[in-house]
């Protein structure tokens, strides 16, 4: 593949992914795609063979990127408490950034009914990553049930993203991370 390949389809994916993020993927038809890229249809097709394909391919490339960014903010802490409290922070400052519109994975699985569907399958994969993670994290402690802590952290991160979202509360994921803070004192005393 040339670099103009490369760089039309890197475009192509780039405006597919704002526009889903900004509407959803239901409102991202291939007319609108053509137009905001400024790529032929033609050339779209040439990478894509239909508008699910660049939806996937969108979602994947975001999942790798918000993944890569989300695993750098919280490993910043020197230990397994700290860098689970870091999730928190990053949530912080994702929540307070330009154009936040909540989890992309979260709004689009909501657009999609089957869930066998290639995106919910993908909004299932991120949704996995996320957790695979915080149980690396919570394995990282002395706790009896890394699992079981792994799976509660990730209903605060959850559930912080969607408050802020929803409700706009954007101190979400500091209360969520004070919760957090909390059950790790009861999990791991004198930690």
């Amino acid at each position: 593949m040339n670099i103009k390949t490369t760089d039309t389809r890197d475009k192509i994916l780039k405006t597919a992914e704002q526009l889903i993020y900004q509407n959803g993927i239901h409102a991202m038809g291939m007319d609108v795609l053509v137009k905001t890229s400024g790529v032929a249809r033609k050339s779209i097709y040439r990478h894509f063979a239909n508008k699910e394909d660049v939806a996937s391919a969108a979602l994947t490339e975001r999942d790798e990127r918000w993944m890569q960014w989300f695993r750098s903010e919280s490993d910043k802490g020197e230990t397994p408490q700290e860098r689970i409290l870091n999730m928190f922070t990053a949530l912080t400052s994702w929540f307070e950034s330009d154009g936040f519109r909540g989890c992309a994975f979260i709004n689009t699985a909501g657009e999609v009914g089957d869930p066998e569907d290639p995106v919910r399958q993908i909004a299932k994969m991120h949704k996995q990553k996320l957790l695979d993670y915080v149980l690396e994290l919570a394995g990282q402690l002395n706790v009896e049930n890394p699992e079981a802590l792994a799976k509660q952290l990730l209903i605060l991160l959850e559930g912080a993203i969607t408050m802020s979202y929803v409700m706009g509360d954007l101190k979400a994921a500091g209360n969520a991370r004070e919760i957090a803070r909390l059950m790790l004192e009861q999990v791991s005393p004198g930690k």
